[in-house]
């Protein structure tokens, strides 16, 4: 229970938060790559949080979004989705327009 507490404090203590793998300066999967590179793109101020580092954050992330892969977007607490997701939310301009809604960008 205690890695279920450790994500649920990262997520609520940054307004985005990125599961991914590798760091936002050096992503370690193309996925990762892919969604980090689209936040910087719309110059959102996002914290990643590389899973790679802890086996149990890598399975405790998925458990706790009830989602099987990694990267993970979350925007003020809310789940977005991974890679797929974000790239088709950005390539709609829906992704730039929940951030403005929220007040992130």
């Amino acid at each position: 229970m205690e890695i279920q507490e450790k994500i649920k404090n990262l997520i609520d203590d940054n307004q985005v938060c990125l599961f991914m793998k590798g760091t936002p300066d050096a992503p370690q999967c193309g996925f990762s790559m892919a969604v980090s590179n689209v936040l910087k793109h719309l110059n959102v101020d996002f914290k990643g949080i590389n899973v790679l580092e802890d086996d149990n954050l890598r399975q405790g992330i998925k458990s706790f979004s009830d989602w099987p892969t990694i990267p993970q977007l979350y925007i003020k607490q809310e789940f977005i989705g991974g890679c797929d997701i974000v790239k088709e939310m950005f390539e709609k301009g829906e992704l730039k327009k929940l951030l403005e809604e929220k007040k992130i960008i």
